[in-house]
């Protein structure tokens, strides 16, 4: 079946799709996965320890279940980014879904796990092999990861594929960076404030520069 070999992201709800109950911060509920009859992909939905418990139909044609902690969003947090990280990475190569990163994308699944990113939540066997579902552990986003059966002596090539990407990324931002910051320079408007008053203004060149 088609649906078996889409890789996509679904994140958590943040009420009972049984009760309509609003989950509370570091409540354990219960996150399934369901083919999407209206597409190749898949729905999540997330239930309550009570409203799995009388889910009735709603939990028919499960493709896996587990349970998890509702972590509530945290509002106005602002994370700063100097590259790409590699779950942002993890994340565009499941959107592009490009059958020549398949292993770049499981080895990233690995190594956000070991760095307690992701946590595996389960495994199915599908028609192509073993399909991984991984939870992102704060924001509750699902990844669908087809383990490839990379071999011990291929591991370091694909790291190396990985951190190539990764390199690039960064330079590409620190181009659009700079770019930036010339455009803000150029357009900087002169300060009327006597620099010798304002000692403010002694940084303001070194400043457009970051």
């Amino acid at each position: 079946m088609a649906f078996l070999e889409a890789w996509h992201i679904r994140t958590r709800s943040h009420s009972c799709v049984q009760s309509g109950k609003h989950f509370l911060d570091d409540e354990m509920i219960v996150a399934a996965l369901f083919p999407d009859p209206e597409s190749s992909g898949w729905l999540r939905r997330d239930f309550s320890i009570e409203g799995w418990k009388n889910r009735a139909e709603l939990g028919e044609g499960c493709f896996s279940h587990w349970k998890t902690v509702y972590k509530a969003p945290v509002v106005h947090e602002k994370v700063g980014v100097t590259k790409e990280s590699p779950i942002g990475l993890l994340r565009r190569l499941v959107m592009d879904e490009e059958e020549h990163t398949e292993k770049i994308r499981f080895i990233l699944a690995v190594m956000l796990e070991r760095q307690k990113v992701l946590v595996e939540t389960d495994t199915q066997a599908v028609p192509s092999g073993i399909l991984r579902v991984y939870e992102h552990r704060k924001e509750g986003d699902v990844f669908l990861i087809r383990d490839p059966n990379v071999s011990l002596d291929q591991v370091e090539e694909v790291q190396r594929e990985v951190m190539d990407l990764l390199e690039k990324a960064q330079a590409e931002r620190d181009a659009d960076d700079a770019a930036e910051s010339e455009v803000v320079a150029q357009s900087e408007p002169e300060n009327p404030v006597d620099e010798a008053e304002n000692p403010a203004s002694w940084f303001v060149g070194e400043a457009s520069c970051q």
